[in-house]
């Protein structure tokens, strides 16, 4: 297992999250704001121009992305 420094992904809770309705169900998404950074944080990756605290927030938001792809996935699964 690699250990890699993040920013706490509960961190983005209060400005970060949204519930949207898709169809019937109730979905975790990202707010636009949130979206916008990923999308800046991922070029800059992919241009190899992070700092080591935008890595670590890069980190963070990605794994909030997993935890909403499997917590969707079982909503999604469940209904």
């Amino acid at each position: 297992m690699i250990t890699k420094t993040m920013v706490q992904p509960s961190c983005w809770i209060d400005s970060g999250i949204k519930i949207s309705q898709v169809r019937n169900l109730y979905l975790f998404k990202f707010t636009d704001e949130l979206q916008s950074q990923l999308e800046n944080l991922c070029e800059k990756n992919k241009a190899g121009l992070l700092t080591v605290a935008e890595e670590a927030e890069l980190t963070g938001i990605l794994e909030l992305d997993r935890i909403f792809t499997l917590l969707n996935a079982r909503i999604i699964a469940e209904s």
